[in-house]
């Protein structure tokens, strides 16, 4: 979904950038912007070069370690060398300035784009499950930078005891209501601190981390997959759950249909006029019809993964640890929700409490979502 930008003149270095790597500038006025965490700019310079800018918030000490896992991320997909694997080339940085250039993928569509409008089918979900299981696959010794092994900082058990003050003192009132759902829920608390200890346990394997279906990119026929700021050392039972769950919080959360403007599906969490919310039974109903139709892009990312990474003894519980991140994508999922909202809608609930059986007994769930190991 193409955003208005934000000024690129606000980021003074961005033109000089471009024009030291001899790829011409970039007018202002003629530029897209994408939906993420980070400003950015795409469009084709002076000198006829399509390019995706990217300038990294956060701190500094965070922008610089996220340009490194970039880098390192485009580093092991080379190290890969199979034409499947793919990611836009990166073609300059500049730690100082927080900015990265890739090459730009012309009429690229995103993976969520494409779900939305039902076009991301089984045969799609397939090549992902091939991707990701040959990044995981990819070669780290003599890639370089060296892909660090830091653990990802969510889900955070801790966080169930209590928060910084400066935190809670920021919360929204859908936030407050979060909170109180995880910090009174003990069974819960033990869960993420199981799936945490077994995600140590795990042999770690070169990760995205960050795998949702908007970081797949379909263009000319081929998926390509990006953004690799959360790179890293990591079990891969993360990705895969990470891809499970976009699914799976589709299958609760999916109210709307493709093109109303609600890709969360929630109508109007932040709290303006509302039709009549669905009873509990009703959200469940319906999560389940969904699932159903659903569960093939879960078994066939699962067959694809299988199909170039097959059962290792060392990855040990895998669909188990993957079931129960996808449980944890949903209550992910609803955190980020109630950060923007007043209130926290009951279908939004209902996916915290599918996320929080999927964390509390992941091998009996692991067969519903398609996550099943051949005999």
């Amino acid at each position: 979904m193409s955003l208005t930008p934000v000024a690129l003149d606000t980021v003074p270095a961005a033109n000089t950038f471009l024009g030291e790597l001899g790829l011409g500038e970039l007018d202002g006025t003629d530029v897209a912007s994408y939906m993420g965490r980070n400003d950015n700019w795409a469009g084709r310079t002076s000198a006829g070069v399509g390019v995706f800018l990217k300038h990294i918030g956060g701190s500094p000490q965070d922008a610089e370690q996220r340009i490194r896992r970039s880098r390192a991320f485009g580093a092991a997909v080379r190290a890969a060398g199979h034409r499947e694997l793919t990611t836009p080339e990166l073609l300059g940085y500049r730690e100082d300035d927080r900015l990265l250039v890739f090459a730009l993928l012309e009429g690229a569509e995103t993976g969520a784009e494409m779900a939305a409008a039902d076009r991301f089918d089984d045969e799609l979900a397939h090549r992902a499950g091939r991707i990701t299981g040959l990044l995981h696959a990819a070669p780290t010794e003599g890639v370089d930078p060296r892909p660090d092994d830091q653990p990802p900082a969510l889900p955070d058990p801790s966080l169930n005891g209590s928060l910084p003050l400066a935190v809670f003192t920021g919360l929204t009132f859908a936030e407050v209501t979060f909170w109180n759902l995880m910090q009174n829920d003990a069974s819960l608390t033990h869960a993420l601190h199981r799936l945490r200890a077994r995600e140590a346990a795990a042999v770690h394997r070169p990760g995205h981390c960050d795998l949702r279906l908007d970081q797949f990119l379909h263009a000319d026929g081929r998926l390509h997959l990006t953004d690799g700021e959360e790179f890293r050392l990591a079990d891969p039972a993360r990705d895969i759950g990470g891809f499970a769950g976009e699914w799976l919080y589709q299958a609760v959360i999916g109210l709307t249909r493709p093109g109303d403007g609600d890709p969360d599906g929630i109508g109007d969490a932040a709290g303006g006029m509302l039709a009549p919310e669905p009873t509990h039974e009703e959200i469940l109903a319906r999560g389940t019809r969904e699932l159903d139709r659903l569960r093939p892009r879960i078994a066939a990312f699962w067959a694809g993964y299988r199909s170039v990474r097959p059962a290792d003894p060392a990855d040990g519980d895998l669909a188990a640890r993957a079931t129960a991140f996808a449980g944890w994508h949903l209550i992910d999922r609803a955190m980020v929700s109630a950060s923007r909202g007043s209130r926290l809608p009951a279908v939004v609930r209902a996916a915290m409490g599918i996320g929080r059986n999927a964390l509390l007994r992941p091998e009996q769930f692991a067969s519903v979502l398609g996550l099943e190991e051949s005999a």
